[in-house]
């Protein structure tokens, strides 16, 4: 169970993060959308760039769109990047399976190819990925408080165990049996943007039948 939501200023926005090699349109991206939508809170949800600095740089133009106090929000290596956000501009942060040693998992890849299948895009992972991971990767939280840890206890990409060591002292969710793919979105968006200081209406909850299944 959650503790009482952070009481902060309504959010003026939220941007939502994909995954690595993932997209906009991914199912979580368009169902954080569809939310934000029945609150008619503005919402960006950018297909960002495999190359991490290049992805953080994006986010963060796109984020000055959202108005002074936007939430971001995250899954994955976007958690990591919502993250680095956050602490980069003391924000409010939702963070999905984040991940929390993103150049560690990505050292397994180099020499990969991956083609993603929302853009077409083909790429190779090369070791400077791995220094431009490390580079922006913090060291600890300034303010776990300002932080909402949603995790599938099944997670079969990261260890939640790491997530939880680093986001101590965040509201934390932890699903019992999601995977990495945290399918169970839906019903924890009221949860997500109860964060921002936002109420979803009762109609829009009970209108989601299917979850989605991304990365």
């Amino acid at each position: 169970m959650l503790s009482a939501p952070w009481r902060t200023p309504p959010a003026s926005g939220v941007l939502y993060l994909h995954g690595f090699n993932s997209g906009a349109d991914s199912p979580k991206g368009v169902l954080v959308r569809q939310a934000c939508a029945a609150l008619s809170l503005p919402c960006l949800t950018p297909q960002l760039p495999h190359r991490p600095r290049e992805a953080l740089a994006l986010a963060e133009a796109r984020l000055a769109e959202l108005g002074e106090r936007p939430l971001v929000a995250g899954s994955s290596m976007g958690g990591f990047l919502a993250t680095c956000l956050a602490e980069r501009h003391g924000l409010p942060a939702a963070v999905i399976n984040p991940a929390v040693r993103p150049a560690d998992l990505v050292a397994e890849w180099v020499g990969e190819r991956f083609a993603n299948d929302y853009t077409g895009e083909r790429f190779t992972i090369e070791a400077h990925h791995l220094a431009e991971l490390a580079a922006l990767t913090p060291e600890r939280l300034t303010a776990p408080e300002r932080y909402l840890l949603l995790l599938g206890s099944a997670d079969e990409v990261l260890d939640p165990g790491h997530a939880f060591r680093l986001y101590r002292g965040a509201r934390t969710l932890l699903h019992p049996g999601a995977d990495h793919a945290f399918t169970v979105l839906a019903r924890h968006l009221p949860a997500l943007l109860a964060h921002g200081g936002h109420a979803l209406p009762a109609a829009w909850q009970a209108s989601q039948h299917k979850e989605p299944d991304d990365t």
